[in-house]
């Protein structure tokens, strides 16, 4: 696999980097959207040249959704096609990531901005029957990232990829939580690496806000590696945790309900702060207290509520058959206190990050707008549903129900 971090489309055409990887490939299927095609395509298909045989665009005009229909457009356009070539960043590679390794296709990935950590991951993020999944899948091909490409990209896709990194610090606290609650496999080299990635990131801010090129380009290598430490970890753990739940929730619940949400790192990097008042909290209680549970036709009235009949019974399904909603950690919790608030205690707070965000633009105003406490309160409840992983969401639960 490789990673080309370019200066220039210059070299890119000039030296036929993409056609030397292209090479053993005889018809290729081109994957974008309007915008993305717009910002990249041409030089994508000079490049290919006749080795291209079909395009799928996607509308620009609105957010694309990585659901069956986007799926069937990009597998019905496949053919014989022997490799795969997307433009674009956060959707249009998770759907080629997905399409590639279901139908043993490889693919590559010319990115189009900073935005998101899984150009690198082996996790395919999808809405499938109308729940967030992320899918086991392949790695690109190749990583084609021209930072004169990357520097120009929306401003909100530069923040968005700043604010997935720095909600690092909640996925990684997240992390370390389950190995001492689960005794789930943690590693720390991969924890290592990733949290330095969060550090040379906070260091970028006044850089990217003015597009500086070395720093979008350290960016770009920041979200790469991340990716990397994914695919080492063989799980999004290590980069995915309460503050990805939050992020989720307010993207299904949009889709469901037809409302607006943020951008994926955006959505991040609030919920980052979200996560850190939890914790914040938690270090203030004490733990000995039973754990909280409704009765299970109860909860899955709450769930369909929340998020609609299809969506709420496939969260409660997926906890049932896990036996998650039968689990009582009131033990676990109570004999390691003090080692689960030492861990908590490593979050930044949430004024701390708060006041990181700030530094290329982020303001809490805009999110408690858009989404208003009730919406942010159902979040910190029910967004922990949506995935089967624990975090400081089920523990805030366990200790305190919905409050």
């Amino acid at each position: 696999n490789v990673f080309l971090l370019l200066d220039s489309w210059g070299p890119l055409v000039e030296l036929q980097v993409m056609k030397d990887i292209c090479a053993p490939f005889n018809k290729i299927l081109l994957v974008a959207d309007q915008n993305t095609f717009g910002v990249a395509g041409d030089k994508t298909v000079e490049v290919l040249g006749d080795k291209l045989f079909d395009k799928v665009i996607f509308s620009g005009e609105k957010i694309l959704i990585p659901n069956e229909e986007s799926i069937e457009k990009v597998e019905n356009s496949l053919c014989d096609a022997d490799l795969i070539v997307g433009i674009g960043s956060g959707v249009i590679q998770d759907l080629c990531k997905y399409v590639s390794f279901d139908k043993k296709v490889p693919y590559l990935i010319v990115a189009t901005a900073p935005s998101m950590d899984g150009y690198a991951s082996t996790g395919a993020a999808m809405i499938t029957g109308g729940m967030k999944v992320t899918y086991s899948a392949g790695l690109p091909l190749a990583i084609v990232a021209d930072v004169d490409v990357l520097k120009d990209s929306p401003m909100e896709m530069i923040k968005s990829g700043y604010g997935d990194i720095i909600g690092k610090y909640s996925s990684l606290n997240d992390w370390k939580l389950s190995a001492l609650v689960n005794g789930e496999y943690f590693c720390q080299y991969i924890y290592d690496v990733t949290f330095s990635m969060i550090e040379k990131t906070v260091a970028l801010a006044d850089g990217l806000i003015k597009r500086d090129f070395d720093s979008v380009k350290t960016l770009m290598e920041a979200l790469t590696v991340v990716g990397i430490m994914m695919s080492f970890a063989t799980t999004s753990r290590p980069a995915s945790g309460s503050e990805h739940h939050l992020s989720h929730f307010f993207e299904i619940v949009g889709i469901v309900r037809n409302e607006d949400y943020f951008p994926h790192g955006i959505d991040v990097a609030y919920s980052t702060i979200e996560t850190a008042k939890i914790r914040e909290k938690l270090v203030k209680e004490d733990f000995d207290k039973q754990n909280y549970r409704d009765d299970k036709q109860t909860l899955l009235s709450k769930l369909q509520a929340v998020y609609g009949d299809s969506v709420g019974e496939g969260c409660f399904k997926l906890h049932e058959k896990l036996g998650t909603y039968d689990k009582n950690r009131y033990q676990i919790y109570v004999d390691n206190q003090n080692e689960i608030k030492e861990i908590l205690k490593e979050m930044p707070t949430a004024k701390e990050v708060e006041d990181i965000l700030a530094k290329v633009g982020y303001d809490k105003k805009e999110f408690y707008a858009l989404y208003g406490d009730k919406k942010i309160k159902e979040a910190l409840v029910y967004a922990k549903d949506i995935k089967d992983r624990y975090s400081v969401l089920w523990l805030n639960y366990d200790l305190n129900g919905e409050n």
